[in-house]
């Protein structure tokens, strides 16, 4: 699938087919995910990739309920590192530069999946500190709940703004 067409069909699903993700499918979301950019190359992210069932439920409690979340066959979990970015950055690199790093993959997660024929949803809306102790992460910051699988559903496309509501050149 070329590049604009992939971004042209990347939506957000909420329901997901019983069929598994094959592994070579993970795979190439997780290759992908690590040719995105980043602040100094650091790679100021972890990625939590999450399978078993009643983890998958846990996560979709501390995500305010959000019962979809438990259906997809696999969820990524994607969490910003902060210290690391702040050893060369500071505070830049604490509060924008590894928050930016850990989007910026997650983002790259949703346009693989959907060059693989799969569907996502990004969801922001969790608690942090219950997606830490579920995942026992230790360091991070937990950026992006994203539901991975095959779609039971085709969402219509949501009206998106007109390019001149969003795009000012600076140089007029």
């Amino acid at each position: 699938m070329e590049l604009f067409e992939v971004m042209g069909k990347r939506c957000s699903v909420r329901k997901y087919l019983v069929k598994p993700v094959e592994e070579q499918k993970l795979k190439k979301i997780l290759e992908a995910v690590n040719e995105a950019p980043s602040a100094g190359n650091l790679q100021a992210y972890k990625i939590y990739v999450v399978r078993e069932n009643m983890t998958k439920k846990r996560l979709s409690e501390a995500a305010v309920g959000q019962s979809f979340i438990k259906e997809a066959p696999i969820i990524l979990v994607f969490c910003a590192l902060p210290e690391e970015s702040a050893r060369r950055y500071g505070v830049r690199g604490t509060n924008l530069y590894a928050i930016q790093d850990a989007t910026i993959a997650a983002s790259y997660a949703q346009l693989a999946a959907t060059a693989l024929g799969l569907a996502s949803c990004w969801v922001g809306a969790f608690n942090e500190e219950r997606v830490r102790e579920i995942l026992k992460i230790e360091k991070g910051l937990p950026i992006a709940i994203l539901p991975i699988g095959y779609a039971a559903e085709k969402p219509e496309k949501p009206r998106r703004k007109k390019l001149d509501e969003l795009v000012y050149f600076a140089d007029n």
